[in-house]
């Protein structure tokens, strides 16, 4: 009822320890605080928030619109809503190194598991998108000291971002991600990958966990969990399938309304009434209020009344 019961720090400590090569954990994207515990009662292993999830529920793109206050206050309204750890995608840090460790903070105060901070510079592109712009690696490992250095729980993650890969080749990304770790990267997220093979290559050439991206229409192939465990793979995220799946059965039930004039023939498709009471838990809450308001207030008119 109400928030998890895991705190921050536990839900911290268990994303670093779930975290080794191969385990392939899943972690699929939440849009909304009710996504996530859908999440949680589905098995996944953890929740993934996306930056370009957050700024097109404010009708935005993802060009580098939203602010610090926009990811932190969202953010921290997901994490809070289950039990298993959240990974949420900072952007580029919101400014200069002392910026990003001002992000690290503010996200662990949201109580975020880790943050993703990527190479790129305003105006930012979508990973699977062309005509990335690219920081210097200078630029961009200063990013990443500055949040390894910010933070003030030593179990919050620091994951490096570099969509190198579509810019300069494999190798160069392969060898931005080393500079990255040596900066305070605990982990690497290489955008944009082409094949397992890619996969592959960057799990055996550092030493760190590493992330996948299986986005739909990307430049990647919708790889299964298997295979990117086998590849090396320690985690895979999914990051705007909830809401493409959402927003695709808003669109079709809205025709529906339209052509039909009611919502008849869609209702069948939708959650229930008492399925959505179910997720909200709430009949923990009316049990909650049941046992607190126990009382009656007494009629101060009638002859057993008292004047207080």
């Amino acid at each position: 009822m109400l928030y998890s019961t895991t705190t921050a720090q536990q839900k911290r400590r268990a994303l670093r320890e779930m975290l080794a090569p191969g385990a392939a954990r899943q972690f699929p994207g939440a849009f909304t605080p009710l996504s996530a515990p859908l999440i949680e009662e589905k098995g996944f292993d953890g929740v993934y928030i996306s930056g370009a999830v957050l700024a097109n529920e404010l009708g935005l793109p993802d060009v580098g619109l939203t602010t610090l206050t926009d990811v932190a206050h969202r953010a921290g309204q997901i994490a809070r809503a289950t039990n298993l750890p959240a990974l949420v995608d900072a952007d580029t840090g919101f400014g200069e190194p002392m910026n990003v460790a001002r992000t690290v903070q503010e996200l662990e105060d949201a109580g975020l598991a880790g943050c993703h901070i990527e190479d790129q510079f305003n105006p930012k592109r979508c990973g699977h998108l062309d005509g990335k712009n690219m920081v210097d690696v200078q630029t961009a490992t200063r990013r990443i000291a500055a949040a390894a250095q910010g933070r003030r729980d030593e179990d919050f993650l620091i994951m490096a971002r570099t969509d190198l890969r579509a810019v300069e080749g494999l190798d160069a990304a392969i060898d931005r991600a080393k500079a990255l770790i040596d900066a305070g990267a605990d982990a690497i997220f290489p955008e944009a990958m082409k094949d397992l093979s890619e996969f592959e290559a960057v799990c055996a050439a550092v030493d760190v966990p590493v992330l996948a991206n299986m986005t739909e229409f990307g430049k990647s192939a919708l790889f299964t969990r298997q295979q990117l465990a086998d590849a090396g793979v320690a985690m895979i995220i999914y990051p705007v399938t909830s809401l493409r799946a959402a927003m695709g059965a808003i669109e079709r039930t809205l025709d529906t309304l339209a052509a039909h004039g009611t919502q008849e023939p869609a209702v069948a498709e939708m959650m229930t009434r008492a399925r959505l009471y179910e997720l909200v838990d709430y009949e923990a809450y009316n049990t909650f209020d049941t046992g607190i308001f126990n009382f009656e207030v007494p009629d101060v008119h009638s002859p057993s009344g008292t004047d207080h």
